[in-house]
């Protein structure tokens, strides 16, 4: 008799056509096709993160996923917010600000519109993933019916209880509960929510899965056999890793980037809105210690519009955009087909028989 957590991980599996329950994070800007090909294959679910993508890109993105897998995929997208607030006399201190830190900021550096919202949800419908994941906030229900209608299922991102319970109503099949360890831009519903609801990964998880009836997919923060195992002690069905992937050689990263990974402490890590004004957990460095004592970050997308130059341009830690988790300083710079089977091999060892 298998035990309650191997039970639910293997049903997860069986559901979505998986070998180990292990998802790749789809890291918008660091989801190569080669990386979701790698993790495919050694059974787990590639992920690609649409948020720059125009619609060709999504579709040629999925073209090389197929050529170099037959595994399971998922597509995510962010739910948009609003139209920032603009306030030029604040953003010409940031411009001046940023500019101590990199190349010279114009004030034409804050403009640039992103790709069209609709225009992505066809193009990842057409594409025909297994799943395709929301964060941010919750699919409108007319993309929700159009979803269903193809057998796409639908995974939310929620960093608590209530926006778990809202997506569940919404009409997500999978809620993964984003724990604030995790690297990259944290998936609060409401953009001034974020910093006000950090809620850890050991305290989200099993608080979720007793409120909702489909299951909990565990993020944040998990990089070992440790990790996975914990995830489904607390009643996770899978878990989904990111950080602990970026320094797999198929990732491709900078050097600089995956150099700062491996020798990141849990405290080496910190939330901060200085590179794109969304709350995102970075590798802590001389410019995120300096942006607390600076300008307030302009809003989503302004400040990471007027931030490219510096982060296009870095050529060291201080000043690279280097998102990373607070087990970054637990992932392997190991291939990430054998890297994902060796973790669900010695988290199997870790939970009852």
């Amino acid at each position: 008799m298998t035990s309650t957590q191997l039970g639910r991980a293997a049903s997860f599996c069986e559901t979505y056509d998986l070998q180990v329950p292990i998802l790749m994070a789809p890291m918008a800007g660091a989801c190569p096709s080669s990386l979701a090909i790698a993790v495919a294959n050694g059974g787990g679910m590639g992920a690609c993160g649409c948020l720059l993508m125009q619609p060709d890109g999504i579709a040629d993105w999925a073209r090389q996923m197929r050529t170099g897998s037959n595994g399971a995929f998922m597509l995510n997208i962010w739910i948009p917010d609003p139209d920032p607030l603009r306030d030029p006399a604040h953003e010409e201190k940031l411009r001046a600000f940023l500019g101590q830190w990199g190349p010279e900021v114009a004030p034409e550096d804050a403009e640039g519109a992103m790709p069209d919202f609709d225009a992505q949800c066809d193009a990842m419908l057409a594409a025909g993933p297994h799943v395709i994941s929301s964060i941010m906030g919750v699919f409108p229900p007319s993309f929700v019916a159009r979803m269903k209608e193809r057998g796409i299922k639908w995974f939310a991102t929620a960093t608590t209880v209530t926006e778990a319970l809202a997506a569940e109503a919404a009409g997500a099949d999978v809620i993964v509960a984003q724990g604030m360890e995790a690297g990259g831009h944290r998936g609060a519903f409401q953009a001034d929510d974020a910093a006000r609801s950090l809620v850890g990964l050991f305290a989200l998880v099993p608080a979720v899965v007793d409120a909702v009836r489909v299951p909990v997919v565990a993020t944040g923060g998990i990089a070992d056999a440790r990790g996975v195992a914990a995830a489904l002690v607390l009643g996770a069905s899978a878990v989904q890793i990111g950080t602990g992937l970026l320094r797999a050689p198929e990732a491709d990263i900078s050097p600089i980037w995956a150099d700062a990974i491996g020798q990141a402490l849990p405290e080496g890590t910190v939330a901060t809105r200085a590179f794109t004004g969304r709350l995102g957990r970075s590798i802590r460095t001389l410019y995120t210690d300096a942006a607390e004592d600076g300008p307030t970050p302009a809003p989503y997308p302004i400040q990471r519009n007027i931030t490219k130059p510096m982060r296009t341009n870095a050529t060291e830690i201080a000043t690279t955009q280097a998102w990373a988790g607070q087990s970054a300083g637990l992932a392997r710079a190991e291939p990430a087909a054998r890297l994902i089977k060796e973790l669900w091999s010695d988290a199997q060892g870790l939970l009852p028989a």
